[in-house]
């Protein structure tokens, strides 16, 4: 019988994590009993650094439970950085993980089917928003922007998929070969590869807490896929480049042509126009060209993604995890 795991990330989550436990062993208590997934199946927090009680909480539910285990990172690496914490620490010991987020927005009945279609034969099963009747028509105007800008620029995504999906172990240590510091899950579990399915669910409100993605967040996330996993904005610039050479080319035929034919005119606007567009592209360049060096400048210093603190699980299982607390 097949070993889940569900992986969480959770910061500053105090406020939810009750629920979130409660309606988790709820859903895995009734897939054993169904016979889908083994009784030594697991939930893992993942705690990235936060600055309430949610380790805490962390550690009397392991100890009210055993179903509920528990990593502690050193500090906080951030989202992605935390969700690969806890994929690739359960990849060793699970058949399957499912990753969410601990807000409750993803709906956890939609695990029966993600189990369903791993038993099927499926390695990595994306849960897909169905429709965006929650969000305002701002919220849901920018994020569908988001995924159609994502993937016009190179970085290919899941439409309407976050961070919700089953992955099997086969996925998992397919994923573990990707090596890269600057993390964009969205992008990269699709380059793996392997038989996929979806799963369309209807995405919730928050239960309770604040949001951790604001729209500054939200930008720069975007940012980060896009450079992260494309060199297309980069050929968008020596494109432009091209286009602007052979246009100069085409005002100095002409500026030829008006001096010689004695009609030139003293262009102020003109200058001033130019002078102030092509100053405002070569900044755009150099920003999207310095974020690159940037990102390559962190990769070339091979920094640890994420650092595990401690861990709460049982005898076998943290002598397993304790194999990968650097990565």
């Amino acid at each position: 019988m097949n070993r889940l795991f569900c992986v969480i990330p959770c910061y500053n989550e105090q406020e939810v994590l009750p629920e979130t436990s409660k309606r988790l062993q709820e859903k895995m208590e009734t897939l054993i009993r169904k016979g889908k997934i083994s009784e030594d199946s697991r939930v893992v927090f993942v705690n990235d650094g936060s600055k309430d009680n949610t380790w805490k909480m962390i550690q009397r539910l392991h100890e009210e439970n055993p179903l509920f285990q528990g990593i502690n990172l050193s500090k906080n690496m951030g989202h992605q950085n935390a969700l690969l914490a806890g994929l690739l620490t359960a990849k060793d010991v699970c058949d399957a993980a499912i990753s969410m987020d601990a807000d409750l927005q993803d709906d956890i009945n939609a695990i029966d089917e993600m189990v369903d279609k791993f038993l099927e034969g499926a390695d990595v099963v994306y849960g897909v928003r169905s429709k965006r009747a929650t969000d305002t028509f701002f919220k849901r105007f920018t994020a569908e922007s988001y995924y159609k800008l994502v993937n016009a620029l190179g970085a290919k995504t899941v439409y309407n998929h976050a961070d919700f999906r089953l992955m099997s172990r086969r996925a998992l240590l397919g994923l573990a070969e990707f090596g890269e510091v600057n993390l964009f899950l969205r992008g990269i579990v699709p380059m793996v590869g392997y038989n996929t399915e979806i799963v369309y669910y209807e995405r919730a409100e928050r239960f309770a807490g604040e949001s951790k993605y604001p729209l500054k967040k939200m930008l720069s996330f975007a940012v980060e896929g896009i450079t992260s996993l494309s060199t297309k904005p980069i050929k968008m610039i020596t494109g432009l480049g091209i286009f602007i050479f052979f246009v100069s080319i085409a005002v100095l035929i002409y500026s030829l042509v008006r001096y010689f034919t004695g009609h030139t005119i003293t262009g102020w606007t003109t200058t001033v126009i130019s002078v102030w567009a092509i100053g405002g592209l070569m900044m755009i360049s150099l920003g999207v060209i310095g974020e690159y060096v940037g990102k390559i400048y962190l990769e070339t210093k091979n920094r640890p993604r994420f650092i595990i603190e401690s861990y709460i699980a049982d005898e076998q299982d943290e002598a397993v995890f304790k194999d990968n607390e650097h990565r």
